[in-house]
């Protein structure tokens, strides 16, 4: 029987940032879903605060090259990876020189939040599904963590989900604490928009928020898992009313058999139903 393919994208990942509750997970949830037996990818932002030397990246030069046009401006995808021995895995970088060659990761110095974040996020996002269509890897299950990845499932089921290597895919996504009080451009619905995706469907991208965001993530996934036992009150009364599968928070000695066991559950349900 074919391995089922995991594909993690991770807001932080432990050791490339500050050590945090979303970066240990990013860090040791795929290694433990790899010794479970399935396949995984990783993917995170190559923020400018990661050592290139002291942890390795060095770029992946068949899958760089292309350019991403946001907001009528041609940005170029540049695909960078590291390995972390001891877990026998390896981490995809998404890299650009604009949106991630600075010392800080959503905030300046002055605790300022980036005017850019809408569009560092939107290159993420896109980024990572343009370098797996160039892998030719086809994910089973996508997990999404963090607000940098939540416009994942909307690209997935509406610019992507007619191209091969996505279209069995389900989207899982964890909801964390990582929220911000700061908006988005006012034209980030504008320039979020992509192939296949309506005015009406961009409803929710038009306020701007995290809040915003988090929701929209939560419609377009197939599960829902709560990763901290802090979320923002809103969205955690909106998950309690969303008609999918929601997993509540586990611990860290709970959280790999437990996600293991959902996707088990979903792999099982696309089975059932394909027969």
């Amino acid at each position: 029987m074919k391995k089922a393919n995991i594909l993690f994208v991770s807001q932080e990942i432990t050791p490339y940032l500050v050590e945090s509750h979303m970066g240990l997970i990013g860090r040791h949830l795929p290694q433990g879903i790899q010794e479970k037996g399935k396949e995984i990818r990783t993917f995170m932002p190559r923020f400018g605060s990661i050592n290139e030397r002291r942890n390795q990246l060095h770029e992946v030069i068949r899958l760089s090259g292309m350019n991403l046009i946001i907001d009528d401006t041609d940005h170029p995808l540049i695909i960078k990876v590291a390995s972390i021995q001891s877990a026998r895995m390896q981490i995809y970088f998404i890299d650009n020189e604009d949106y991630f060659h600075r010392k800080f990761t959503f905030w300046d110095k002055n605790n300022k939040f980036f005017q850019d974040n809408d569009e560092r996020m939107i290159f993420f996002c896109r980024g990572v599904l343009e370098t797996v269509k160039k892998l030719g890897w086809a994910p089973d299950i996508i997990h999404c963590h963090g607000w940098m990845s939540a416009l994942l499932p909307m690209y997935l089921k509406r610019s992507f989900k007619d191209n091969p290597i996505f279209t069995d895919a389900k989207i899982v996504f964890s909801v964390y604490n990582d929220q911000f009080e700061d908006g988005f451009s006012k034209d980030f619905h504008t320039k979020a928009k992509y192939n296949g995706i309506t005015e009406k469907e961009m409803k929710y991208f038009k306020k701007g928020n995290y809040v915003s965001v988090i929701k929209a993530a939560i419609d377009y996934s197939d599960a829902v898992i709560i990763g901290h036992p802090d979320i923002h009150s809103e969205i955690e009364s909106y998950i309690a009313k969303c008609d999918k599968p929601v997993l509540g928070y586990k611990t860290p000695e709970e959280y790999i058999c437990a996600y293991n066991d959902l996707y088990d559950d979903i792999l099982v349900k696309v089975a059932v139903a394909s027969e």
